[in-house]
């Protein structure tokens, strides 16, 4: 027999999307648990590199019910979106648990066994918003095991002094790439290798606009259950200050992704070699789910796919922070949406909900 707590439904993860679904339902009466792998409120923010500021991200959408404060554009966001998140949570009372790391997730019967680092609990639905943080794509190259310098990846980036002198291989195209090799290349001889030839877009980054065309095309992915590609596989490049100043530096001078990596250096596509002493791969993330692995909700094609917020064919669970809503820009909608999904759900089933101290009852359909 499994001992285990009980909580009518879970939020795996406590950045802006996971805050938002608790939010939304617990102003929806569904009593509920969030995990948060964190130490402290601010999901992946609070990880980010020192020299990101607040002038340099995109833009933070406000929690629901909770408009920013006004925020120093030179603040690191490392502290300034976690002291939003802190305040967003004392404000709304949502108790959340963490440091606690979800392991996996089970059927179990018609309920859901959850292990985490600190015991197991049967919820009945699964909101996901685990974000991509903790999941760093690491390509490998032939001889890569061999090389004697540095190879952090975007995840490790502390600071360009880390670099400082050195004869830097910068690997990626996309947003993270460009800010870290403009840093970089103020004390660094760089060199920027990707697999595409980058495609800079014209004008100003416009959410309301640009970030809804890139929703769209991102969510005809999902309901199809392709694949999802990096935001700039959607978005394009923008000429950012960043990126104008790496231009007029010299440093976006693209090469073709190198063939091979030796020990003090790695093999040009051409043949040739080029001497360097670290290898920053700022090559993005995927979707931390390896915990939903017992559900089996890949396809051949390794996508999930979804009808909103809701896995096709698993109405219990939904995916947040995910796909269309990987961006603050959905973040919130999406956890409204799964809240909104997983209350009708409860109401047409007539499904059990815990109460305080573990004990539960059974709630018929409600009529009308």
């Amino acid at each position: 027999m499994i001992t285990a707590n009980q909580a009518t439904a879970t939020v795996i993860g406590g950045g802006q999307s996971g805050l938002s679904a608790a939010y939304h339902l617990q102003r929806r009466g569904i009593d509920h648990v969030v995990f948060d792998a964190e130490r402290g409120p601010g999901g992946a923010w609070q990880h980010r590199w020192e020299s990101l500021r607040m002038a340099t991200v995109n833009g933070i959408f406000d929690l629901p019910g909770f408009p920013k404060p006004p925020i120093d554009p030179a603040e690191p966001s490392r502290t300034a979106v976690p002291e939003y998140f802190a305040g967003f949570e004392r404000a709304t009372g949502l108790s959340i648990r963490r440091p606690v790391r979800v392991t996996a997730v089970r059927r179990a019967g018609r309920e859901f066994l959850v292990e985490t680092s600190a015991g197991r609990w049967t919820v009945q639905a699964v909101i996901n918003a685990t974000g991509t943080w903790t999941n760093p794509v690491r390509p490998h190259y032939p001889g890569q095991e061999t090389f004697a310098g540095l190879q952090p990846h975007t995840h490790d980036y502390v600071s360009a002094e880390q670099f400082a002198g050195m004869r830097v291989a910068v690997v990626g195209g996309g947003i993270s790439a460009i800010q870290q090799l403009e840093e970089i290349s103020r004390v660094a001889t760089t060199f920027w290798y990707t697999r595409r030839e980058p495609v800079f877009r014209d004008g100003a980054f416009e959410p309301e606009i640009t970030g809804r065309e890139v929703i769209a095309k991102v969510t005809a992915d999902v309901e199809e259950g392709r694949p999802t590609g990096s935001v700039v596989s959607y978005t394009g490049l923008l000429w950012t200050p960043y990126a104008l100043a790496a231009k007029k530096r010299g440093a976006l001078e693209r090469r073709p992704m190198f063939t091979a990596i030796k020990p003090f250096g790695v093999r040009e596509e051409d043949g040739s070699f080029t001497s360097v002493n670290a290898i920053l791969w700022a090559t993005g993330f995927k979707a931390a789910l390896s915990h939903l692995d017992p559900l089996g909700l890949r396809n051949d094609r390794g996508g999930i796919r979804l009808i909103g917020t809701q896995v096709a064919g698993e109405p219990r669970v939904h995916l947040i922070g995910f796909g269309p809503s990987q961006s603050t820009i959905g973040a919130n909608r999406a956890g409204r949406e799964a809240a909104g999904a997983i209350a009708r759900l409860l109401k047409d089933t007539g499904a059990v909900f815990a109460e305080p101290g573990g004990r539960s009852t059974a709630r018929p359909p409600a009529s009308g």
